[in-house]
């Protein structure tokens, strides 16, 4: 039996040892639930306590993870607001020679629209002037043949015309000759000779003038077209390349005082014009013979290159001549010596062929010669049989 004491009432009872065990067992599990609740409460409170840290430190991460998304996030937005700007100013920076080039190019246009205008004033100025100058110069010299005797009307006009080239001799013609035609060895002469050389001293134009008025008609010569024979005969004599008359004659004629006339379907190279065209006649003239002398230059220069390249084609096909003569010559030794080598080695390949039958025929000699004995000898000569029998004893 076993006593226990109550720790409530303090009162104590004995238990058999049945009841002891079964109340052992009560207490047991009690305290065995008791601290297993316990152990509970402090697993609840222990996961509690972590969730709860879980909960602070997964929030920690969230917002760190977040704030890092947020940093890249503005990160990017300002990397795209600077290449946005970067743009922007690029393509300002492209645009703005674009822009300048095209105010530049207004300006220009606006500019050559100036100056284009100006230009046709200037012209229009410039004809008008020298259509008044001519007309001028028409009056001038219709005044100067109402009132000068007919003398001085010639005389006039050929000072007129040698003051004319005098006033631009230096600074038009500058290597120019320009003077009377003293020469009547051939029984007429002209009364002006121009005449232009180039930079070698070598003259490229000349021309034979004739200055007629009034003065100089007859009753059989009162027509421009009467004196063109003559002229054309001194311009001939004289070597010169074309001939003009500067003429007054047939005052009232549209077709001489319209302009320069061509009479080049009469006579070679012949012209009629008025006092007023003195001047523009011979730079007309001179500028067309300086592009015709730049053109024969032109040819003659391609002249001498195409005699270069023929040349030097004629030495290059002579030396392909020369060349396919040794070429030839060169092939036909080689196949000599070809030939040659081929005899020489069938020779060699002959005199080999030879020495190796010399050679078994020497070597059919030597076994006959071994074969060779006294007794074959003597079988069928019993006078040498003897001697050598003899030789024996």
């Amino acid at each position: 039996m076993s006593e226990i004491t109550c720790p409530h009432c303090s009162k104590a009872f004995k238990v058999d040892q049945a009841g002891y065990a079964e109340i052992l067992s009560q207490v047991k599990n009690k305290e065995f639930d008791k601290e297993v609740h316990q152990r509970l409460e402090l697993e609840k409170q222990k996961y509690s306590t972590e969730l709860d840290l879980a909960k602070v430190t997964t929030e920690k991460e969230s917002a760190d993870a977040l704030a890092k998304k947020e940093r890249a996030i503005i990160e990017l937005e300002s990397k795209i607001n600077s290449m946005e700007l970067a743009k922007d100013l690029a393509v300002k920076d492209a645009l703005e020679p674009v822009k300048e080039e095209i105010t530049n190019l207004k300006s220009q246009v606006d500019l050559a629209e100036s100056e284009r205008i100006i230009k046709e004033k200037s012209l229009e100025d410039k004809y008008k002037t020298q259509i008044k100058d001519r007309d001028d110069e028409i009056q001038r010299l219709s005044n100067f043949k109402a009132k000068l005797s007919t003398k001085m009307v010639g005389e006039t006009l050929e000072l007129h015309c040698e003051n004319e080239f005098d006033m631009l001799r230096s600074a038009a013609f500058p290597n120019a000759q320009f003077g009377k035609d003293n020469d009547a060895s051939t029984g007429s002469k002209g009364d002006y000779i121009f005449r232009d050389m180039d930079e070698n001293d070598i003259e490229f134009i000349s021309i034979m003038f004739e200055m007629k008025n009034e003065s100089d008609t007859t009753t059989t010569k009162k027509k421009n077209d009467d004196f063109l024979k003559e002229l054309d005969k001194d311009r001939r004599e004289k070597g010169c390349e074309y001939a003009v008359l500067v003429s007054l004659l047939e005052s009232d004629s549209d077709l001489y005082n319209n302009g320069i006339v061509d009479k080049s379907h009469k006579y070679p190279k012949m012209y009629v014009i008025r006092p007023q065209f003195f001047i523009p006649m011979i730079t007309l003239l001179r500028n067309a013979a300086l592009k015709s002398l730049q053109v024969r230059n032109e040819l003659e220069l391609i002249k001498e290159q195409n005699i270069d390249i023929t040349n030097f084609e004629n030495d290059l096909n002579d030396f392909k001549a020369s060349f396919n003569k040794s070429y030839t010559w060169a092939s036909d030794r080689f196949k000599d010596a070809i030939k040659q080598i081929d005899k020489s080695i069938k020779a060699l390949q002959d005199t080999r062929e030879n020495l190796l039958k010399s050679d078994d025929h020497l070597g059919i000699a030597n076994r006959k010669i071994d074969d060779v004995t006294v007794k074959r000898l003597t079988r069928n000569n019993s006078t040498m049989k003897s001697k050598f029998e003899e030789l024996d004893e």
